[in-house]
């Protein structure tokens, strides 16, 4: 396996390991985002294996130890796996999330003590600032949500759109299509209620770019993207409401 380099806005990079034997033979990627500033942020660390690819790749653009931020969507092995491995080669570096993840995982996970994140708290990175968002079970686990950079208008959004293959950087095409097809296959997400609403309010925040973890970056019509797969999910809500008679 390898590990890519793309910058996908400005001065924030993806790194990029597919796995062909997942979900074979269309296999999945698995990707990581670098926001570089004064003080860089790290979203998804990856899974333990994948460490020592992901290290060498971000430090061919600044040395590791001076990564500051770590961050990610929920408590999983490919979302936050190897931050133990990242706490280590970065003394500085403090896992930051919501007061969900860190009260019922991250406290006694970590191998330093996690900042908690209020919903909309700031993270100011020196040349970059970064919004958390709480999203509860969008698309799965309680504890889960996301980052909006808003320099760049970039939504860092974990989980959403996952799709397998292993598509460009970038792209401007479909990714509610095959999002769909993946959530046919692979019955991922939590559905609720409230996730057409939860996804709408990311839709709100107007981003240019969306930063998928399992598929390519997206620099179409995002709020757009955002509001189908919201119309989506609310469609897949209404049908197991009505299978279970409610």
């Amino acid at each position: 396996m390898e590990t890519r380099i793309d910058e996908i806005a400005n001065a924030i990079f993806r790194f990029s390991t597919f796995v062909p034997e997942i979900e074979a033979p269309a296999g999945l990627t698995f990707n990581q985002f670098l926001v570089l500033g004064d003080e860089p942020l790290l979203f998804h660390t990856g899974p333990r294996r994948l460490f020592p690819l992901v290290r060498d790749a971000v430090s061919r653009l600044m040395p590791v130890e001076r990564l500051r931020w770590i961050t990610f969507g929920h408590y999983e092995a490919d979302e936050c796996g190897s931050m133990n491995e990242w706490l280590a080669v970065a003394p500085r570096a403090e896992v930051a999330h919501g007061m969900t993840g860190c009260n019922v995982s991250l406290i006694d996970m970590a191998d330093r003590t996690p900042r908690v994140l209020a919903d909309g708290e700031i993270i100011d990175l020196g040349s970059r600032r970064v919004r958390y968002l709480d999203t509860p079970h969008v698309p799965h686990g309680w504890e889960a949500g996301l980052i909006f950079e808003e320099t760049t208008d970039t939504l860092l959004c974990g989980d959403l759109f996952t799709q397998y293959g292993n598509g460009p950087a970038l792209t401007e095409g479909d990714i509610v299509g095959p999002a769909i097809a993946a959530e046919d296959t692979a019955c991922f997400s939590a559905l609720n209620p409230g996730m057409g609403a939860t996804i709408r309010r990311l839709a709100a925040l107007t981003p240019r770019t969306l930063a998928l973890m399992h598929g390519p970056s997206f620099a179409g019509d995002s709020p757009a993207a955002l509001a189908a797969l919201a119309d989506d999910y609310d469609r897949r809500v209404r049908l197991a409401a009505q299978e279970v008679g409610l």
